[in-house]
């Protein structure tokens, strides 16, 4: 027999891959929570299961990774190899083959995931200056006359808006005010077309629109310079920026956000047809209520008759029968012509519905400019004329009152030898050399003597 061992080894824990694997597992959920992470997509897979399995991978290391069907079917976007991700995931061990892994919560474009959250803090920031204030906004005009929409001149979002709006109601003006919708040069363009729009004050109503596209594509209208310009502007703003699950930072400050392009159009004008209709139907009320009344007083006309009659004035029924016959046949007559009145002013309303197209109305435009054209050259003759008439009237009172028209009647002024006009014989000598001045002409004369008049009388 050989004595004990003191110093016996302790008895060792024996692992199985299995209890191993387990463990590391354990350990590496336990240890990390959550975490993101953001790297490069490759050998990317998307079995029958619809499971995704994928590698994450930068300059100098990969990681296995998984994203089970219940988190990736609620992806906005088909991952592929090359593609920049950001993903949210938890940290473990694949314990039937002993491979550390990632599995995937989330997934979004890595540049996605930076505009998202520069996104937010905006918003966060502009609402807590008030700018998305539902107190501040304002209604929108019923019947808008001018529209103004920015947004590109060539994109599809213009047309769909155009379409709908000359459907809908053709009275509408609409200017397109042509912006570029995406890119570095969109923003600082939107800010200076809003600005110049709210200065002139031209329109009823602005729309800032343009169609769908990804973030990026839709980031103009995420501007800071762009949100504060639509809640300076002094004109109602409409946005449409995208399809209807997009929302922009200008949609918040907006007087009304609508979801698409033509939802926008649709909402800023109402339908002429409906319009039409309520006409119609107001005119149906008031036909009805005219006969109504109508029967209402024949009525009461009947009864007063019968008590008329009920009294035997012969004298006085005659006479108030023939004044119930003429009240009859002026109530009838008022009511025809208010019948008239209505259904005459129902087609002048029609007819300038239908009047007001822009072709129409510019032949009016210019057949009044040639009339006005007309009316001023008129008003211009005749002004010249009363203007000659009064200075050839000037010009024969000045000639009535000229000291040449008294020389045409044969009087004669005499001057002196220095030109002086001479007004008495005394001071002149004999001999002195005289001008005589007549109405064609100068006669030099010399004194002989001078003889002073004789008193009158």
């Amino acid at each position: 027999m050989h004595a004990p061992d003191d110093h016996a080894a302790p008895p060792r824990h024996i692992l199985t891959p299995s209890t191993l694997n387990r463990l590391v597992r354990g350990l590496l959920e336990d240890a990390l929570p959550l975490v993101w992470i953001e790297g490069e997509l490759s050998n990317v897979a998307r079995p029958a299961s619809g499971h995704l399995y994928f590698t994450l991978k930068d300059g100098g290391a990969q990681v296995r990774c998984a994203m089970f069907r219940p988190k990736n079917a609620a992806l906005r976007f088909k991952p592929a190899d090359g593609m920049q991700v950001l993903l949210r995931a938890r940290v473990g061990l694949y314990e039937p083959r002993g491979e550390f892994q990632l599995v995937a919560e989330s997934m979004e474009p890595a540049g996605e995931g930076a505009l998202q959250r520069a996104f937010e803090q905006l918003k966060a920031k502009l609402d807590a200056e008030g700018l998305f204030d539902p107190a501040r906004k304002r209604p929108l005009p019923r019947y808008a006359r001018r529209i103004g929409v920015i947004t590109s001149a060539t994109g599809a979002a213009i047309r769909d808006v155009l379409s709908v709006l000359s459907r809908r109601w053709p009275l509408a003006e609409v200017e397109v005010l042509p912006v570029p919708v995406q890119g570095r040069e969109a923003p600082p363009a939107i800010v200076a077309m809003l600005d110049k729009a709210s200065l002139a004050a031209r329109h009823d109503v602005l729309l800032v629109t343009r169609g769908g596209g990804s973030l990026e594509d839709l980031w103009a209208f995420n501007d800071e310079a762009v949100a504060r310009a639509i809640h300076a502007c002094a004109i109602p703003v409409v946005t449409a920026v995208g399809h209807e699950v997009d929302f922009s930072i200008a949609d918040f400050v907006a007087d009304l956000r609508a979801p698409t392009p033509s939802a926008a159009a649709e909402l800023l004008v109402p339908d002429a047809q409906t319009t039409l209709r309520h006409l119609r139907q107001l005119q149906q009320r008031l036909a009805t209520l005219q006969q109504h009344r109508l029967q209402a007083l024949g009525q009461r006309v009947d009864h007063q008759l019968a008590r008329l009659q009920a009294q035997r004035p012969q004298a006085r029924l005659a006479r108030d029968r023939e004044r119930l016959a003429h009240l009859q046949h002026r109530l009838r007559a008022v009511l025809r012509e208010r019948r008239q009145g209505e259904r005459t002013r129902l087609d002048r309303l029609h007819a300038r519905l239908l009047a007001r197209h822009p072709q129409q109305r510019l032949a009016l435009l210019k057949q009044g400019l040639a009339t006005q054209s007309q009316r001023l050259r008129q008003a211009i003759t005749r002004t010249l004329e009363r203007e000659r008439q009064a200075l050839q009237q000037a010009a024969r009172t000045l000639h009535a009152v000229s000291p040449l028209a008294t020389l045409e009647r044969g009087y004669a002024i005499l001057f002196d030898n220095e030109g002086k006009v001479l007004r008495s014989v005394q001071g002149v000598e004999p001999g002195t050399a005289l001008r005589a001045r007549l109405a064609d002409g100068e006669l030099p004369l010399l004194a002989d003597k001078h003889k002073p008049s004789k008193p009158n009388g």
